[in-house]
């Protein structure tokens, strides 16, 4: 924690600050997703794969938090 933080030449609270924001961020995005597939159905694979297109990923990779 000590390294990643001196790597974004950020304080050790400043940086747990910002991975609890990306955390909190993550969590209402996968709410508000399950909340739309629980009103539409679940995304395609065509949707996802759209998806990650837009975002720069291939299949089942994440975005780094």
């Amino acid at each position: 924690m000590i390294a990643a933080a001196e790597a974004d030449g950020m304080s050790v609270s400043a940086w747990m600050t910002a991975a609890a924001r990306r955390e909190l961020r993550l969590r209402d995005g996968l709410a508000a997703v399950a909340e739309w597939e629980a009103e539409h159905g679940a995304l395609t694979e065509e949707e996802l794969s759209a998806a990650r297109r837009r975002m720069g990923l291939g299949r089942g990779e994440r975005r780094p938090a």
